[in-house]
């Protein structure tokens, strides 16, 4: 799998979020040419790769914090799909 550039890496989830809904409008519009649309959905991909290793790390504290003392889950795991 291709390294995340450094910019997006560095992104908050809602920041990358923010920034793949304008490129999806973007592309919607079909007013890029084609090697900037190229571009676009590359950057949109990690993105979207960015926004989806951050929900899973979200659902893997969540499921930290509801399992109890004993090891038992202490409440319904978390789910995000």
């Amino acid at each position: 799998m291709a390294k995340k550039p450094d910019d997006i890496a560095a992104m908050s989830f809602e920041k990358a979020l923010a920034e793949l809904e304008d490129i999806v409008t973007r592309l919607e519009s079909g007013k890029a040419e084609l090697d900037a649309s190229i571009a676009l959905y590359e950057r949109g991909a990690a993105l979207k790769a960015h926004c989806e290793t951050k929900l899973k790390s979200a659902q893997e504290k969540i499921e930290k914090i509801v399992v109890g003392g004993d090891g038992k889950p202490a409440a319904e795991p978390a789910s995000f799909e």
